[in-house]
Parts: C-alpha cells; structure tokens; sequence
C-alpha cells in the first residue's frame, strides 16, 4: 500500500470505529439523557423505540432483538476496526449493517434520512475500506510480518 493510503485507511478505520462506539454510550445513557444536546437516545429503551420505528413490520419482541443484534455488532466492529484486527471482515461487516440500517431508515423514515447521517456514504467507506490489500497500523498489519 502507498504511503498515501495508509494515513486514509487509518483515518477511515478509526472514523468508523468510534463512530459505532460513540452510538453504543449514547444508547446507553452515558453521554446524557433523552433529549438533551447532541444526543440520539440517551437510554436503552429509547433506542428500542426507535429500532422498532425502522422495523415497524416486525413485533416488539423480535424488533428488540434485532437492536440487541445491532448493538453487539456495533460493539464488535467497533473495537475490530479502532484495533485494526480482523479489519477486512469488520469492514465488510459494517458495511452490511450500515447499508441495512440505511435501507430501513429510508423505507421507515423516507429517503432522506439515511442521508442527513451519511449513513450510506459511511457504509461505502466502510466497503471501500474492506478492499484494501493491507492496514497499515494494525494488529493486522503486525500479525503478517
């Protein structure tokens, strides 16, 4: 890999990464309550309500499921890519879910949405990024030589 792609798949890696965490402690409350500044949830059952608004075909039970789904992945791709391990599959895996989560946000809450939190331009990155040859800076990286 050119010099020059190291510091943007670093920059991309990390973009990801603590972007997935950040939603993770805001989900959970840590960064403030419900409707406070800059927050999307500030609870759990908060960001319940709002998965089963972007899957309102499903029932709550199995709706809470998928957040609960969502969630780990968040958590595990997360970690993954902030690390630089396993980055070609947390790449891939992101995109997945970033791309599912933007179809559900379009079909449930119109098109623009998915727009207005560059969900789809995070999921592409996240796709571009699992197309690279090597991660430089990375467990990845470390683990080859």
């Amino acid at each position: 890999m050119k010099n020059n792609y190291a510091y943007a798949q670093i920059f991309l890696r990390l973009a990801l990464g603590i972007a997935f965490i950040y939603a993770i402690v805001d989900r959970v409350g840590w960064l403030g309550v419900a409707d406070g500044k800059n927050i999307a949830w500030g609870n759990w059952d908060a960001f319940l309500d709002y998965t089963h608004i972007l899957l309102p075909v499903l029932n709550r039970t199995i709706s809470d499921i998928f957040g609960w789904i969502a969630t780990i992945a968040e958590v595990a791709f997360g970690i993954l890519l902030i690390i630089g391990y396993k980055t070609r599959f947390a790449a891939l895996g992101s995109f997945a879910l970033l791309l599912g989560f933007g179809v559900c946000m379009a079909i449930s809450l119109g098109l623009k949405a998915p727009f207005n939190y560059s969900v789809f331009s995070a999921s592409a990155g996240a796709l571009l990024l699992s197309c690279l040859s090597d991660y430089k800076w990375s467990i990845d990286n470390l683990l080859d030589k």
